[in-house]
């Protein structure tokens, strides 16, 4: 036996805690990488506006769904211990402590770092203070006609109880005083949502560049602060305060008492609106110590609630900025590709890639060729994946369309061509996921839409969340009946799939859509199907499936033989899945592991993990792909699909993972990740700590972008089929 063989054997408790990351901080850490784009000089200026406003953005969700449930917890007196061996409170002080230094930074990076380079480009976000007369009367002509008739002032007094102040408001906390009387009084102004955050100047009175005219505006909040005389006539206006504050936002449904699912969550999304307890507070650094104390006593927080900033407050609204048109301050522009395939679909009149009648090829003549991978959104989703239920919905030979819909957009064609293909007497067939967070509104309104038209609507499992990306198409064919399958990472929806990175397989085969046929039972009936023949299914079979794949290549690594995992995620939370990455990992397993999020796994840990190495990339795309690879003793494996390695991902979500069985594309899969593990412009390496150290090309090592290398080969892919580019290959070293 080998010394390594003999290591493998010590007694190790790979469920101790000292080998987790806390869930929490590693987001946090997510967070930061998010906030380091905005601060990386190499990133468009527009582009590192965008990145401050995602950063606030997650942030007040991460506020209202994971701090709220934390605080829950410590306010019911739960003292149950994480994985990590943290309990809720102590989970709170640790949150604290990273995210202050954090905030402090973005706020301080605006407005220190990018509001001046804004300036040197003609974008002057400035005070009302530094207006010239024409600017001022122009702003207060604005107030008086646009923003006057929309505000409330609400007196706070003992006949007056401190109002309500919605979720993620902006608020001006006034300070007025009786003349006669020489009374201080307190007052609270909400900054109103319906209109722009941000007040343009006309180009005749914009600051000039050069001569030439360019962007120049004032905050909303400061327009509504220097008029407040017209909302307190007669009185003197002492002093005011920004603040801002987050609720919970989490919907709390009880599905075992809901007569009707639609019904108890519109209810909920009712509550959701006037908000849950207040979560955090957010005030201007320079706010008196009395106004502080007020707001917290009246809003019912602490001071670990309270977080302190410079300069603008909810910078979330900057992404306001990314309207403007000035492509040179952007990232290049990109029109996603369509694949070669799909360019012989449709008419040879309309069509210039068609040069005769008999190349004309429908959608579903293409999938009878052999399977087709697209990955957006170097590779359009409009032209394949709406495409292909465009032509179901028209298609007089098919009979069905099953999908489910868990996300999509506001305009959706998607839900359109639903629509028609019910109006053409077909049967369709959708599960619309009502508990889709902070979708739920705009999934009733679809919801609603489609039965009005005779689409049989379901609404989800009792107690899970149905989270696949799957459709199928029933259609006859001659003697037979034939299903058409789409099986996917990403929603369906064609706004975020320009923004998202996702994989999705178009296939025919024959196990695979029996399979879908069992999974769409088991959505819309009392099926209670234990086994699938190609699927990997949550919470039916997937958490075996995956620990089995495991467990094989750790085997096959203990027999003297080379294994080889390469998984792509967004987040992998599970403890059981770690446990078992950190067994194969000591029998000598190589592990890469490629998380855009949160990753609860310790790399590099000796005699437990020192065989894996985890990335995460972030850039202008959203990795949002699942993928996972494994060596099997040289008979390659690679399946994607709808799943993280998370809880609730295994256990209490539908989920559909996929084999791909087509080897052509098994191999165009293995490059793509062979690119992202080759990325030193985007990727960060998770230390063992928990930290991240971004990757930075040498000079023997040039710059390698995995996102924009696939963009150039799309690009090149509209003249001629491209060979991917082996980067980096996945494969393990055949031992002897």
């Amino acid at each position: 036996m080998t010394n390594k063989s003999k290591r493998t054997t010590n007694k190790i408790n790979l469920k101790d805690p000292k080998y987790y990351i806390n869930r929490e901080l590693s987001w946090l850490e997510f967070n930061s990488r998010v906030l380091h784009e905005a601060c990386d000089t190499r990133t468009p200026l527009l582009e590192r506006l965008k990145f401050l406003a995602i950063t606030s953005s997650n942030l007040d969700e991460f506020f209202m769904v994971r701090v709220a449930a934390l605080k829950q917890q410590v306010e019911a007196k739960v003292s149950v211990i994480t994985f990590d061996g943290r309990t809720p409170q102590q989970q709170l002080d640790e949150i604290s402590l990273t995210l202050r230094p954090l905030v402090a930074q973005q706020h301080q990076h605006f407005e220190q770092v990018i509001q001046p380079l804004l300036a040197k480009n003609g974008i002057y976000i400035i005070n009302y203070i530094e207006l010239d007369q024409k600017q001022r009367t122009y702003i207060d002509k604005y107030f008086e006609e646009q923003i006057f008739p929309v505000l409330t002032p609400l007196a706070v007094d003992p006949s007056h109880p401190f109002p309500y102040i919605s979720n993620l408001s902006l608020n001006l906390a006034v300070v007025i005083q009786n003349p006669d009387t020489k009374e201080e009084l307190f007052a609270r102004v909400k900054v109103p949502k319906v209109l722009p955050r941000f007040i343009p100047l006309p180009p005749d009175l914009s600051v000039r560049k050069n001569g030439t005219s360019v962007w120049t505006g004032i905050p909303l909040e400061q327009a509504v602060a220097h008029n407040l005389e017209s909302l307190f006539p007669g009185m003197a206006i002492l002093e005011y305060h920004p603040f801002r504050i987050t609720r919970d936002a989490d919907l709390v449904l009880e599905e075992d008492e809901a007569d009707d699912l639609l019904l108890a969550i519109e209810q909920e999304l009712r509550k959701r609106r006037v908000g849950g307890t207040p979560v955090r507070l957010e005030i201007k650094s320079q706010t008196p110590a009395i106004i502080r104390s007020r707001l917290l006593q009246d809003l019912q927080l602490t001071e670990a609630d309270t977080y302190e900033v410079e300069g603008l407050l909810g910078l979330g609204d900057l992404m306001y900025f990314m309207s403007l048109p000035l492509p040179d301050l952007k990232d290049p522009s990109w029109k996603s590709v369509v694949p070669n395939r799909l360019k012989r679909i449709g008419d040879p009149n309309l069509n210039p890639n068609i040069r005769q009648a008999s190349e004309v090829k429908d959608f579903f003549a293409v999938i009878r060729e052999g399977d087709l991978l697209v990955h957006h959104p170097y590779q359009s989703f409009s032209s394949s994946v709406v495409r292909f239920i465009t032509q179901a919905a028209q298609d007089p030979n098919v009979l069905a369309i099953k999908m489910t819909l868990y996300r999509t957009s506001g305009d959706s064609p998607i839900i359109n061509a639903l629509i028609t293909a019910a109006e053409n007497g077909k049967q369709v067939s959708v599960l619309v996921e009502l508990k889709a967070r902070f979708d739920e509104e705009n999934n009733i309104y679809w919801a609603r839409r489609l039965e009005n038209v005779g689409v049989h609507v379901i609404y989800g499992l009792f107690g899970l969340k149905t989270h696949s990306k799957i459709v199928m198409v029933v259609r006859r064919e001659e003697n037979r009946i034939r299903r058409y399958v789409h099986i996917g990472t990403g929603n369906y929806n064609p706004k975020t799939a320009k923004l998202y990175t996702d994989l999705g397989l178009f296939t025919c085969h024959e196990e695979l859509g029996a399979d879908l046929t069992d999974l769409f039972n088991f959505l819309t009936g009392y099926s209670r199907q234990k086994s699938y023949r190609q699927l990997l299914v949550a919470p039916v079979n997937m958490r075996d499936r995956f620990l089995a794949l495991i467990n094989r290549e750790m085997e096959n690594a203990q027999n003297g033989l080379s294994g080889r995992i390469v998984a792509k995620m967004n987040s992998v939370v599970d403890p059981e899945i770690i446990a078992n990455l950190y067994a194969a990992s000591r029998a000598g397993v190589q592990i890469d592991l490629i998380i855009r999020g949160i990753c609860c796994l310790r790399p590099g840990i000796k005699d437990v993990s020192e065989n894996i190495r985890v990335i995460s990339i972030v850039g202008r795309f959203l990795e949002h792909s699942r993928i996972f690879y494994f060596y099997n003793n040289g008979v390659e494996e690679i399946y994607f699909g709808s799943a993280d390695w998370m809880p609730r991902n295994l256990n209490r979500r539908v989920e559909a993972i996929t084999p791909i069985l087509d080897a052509e594309i098994v191999k165009d899969v293995q490059e793509i990740l062979g690119m992202m593990l080759a990325d030193n412009r985007q990727a960060w390496e998770l230390q063992t700590d928990g930290s991240y150290l971004q990757r930075r090309p040498g000079e023997d090592c040039p710059e390698a972008s995995s996102q924009n290398l696939l963009m150039s080969m799309a690009s090149a892919s509209i003249d001629s089929p491209v060979t991917l580019v082996n980067t980096t290959s996945i494969a393990p070293e055949v031992k002897n």
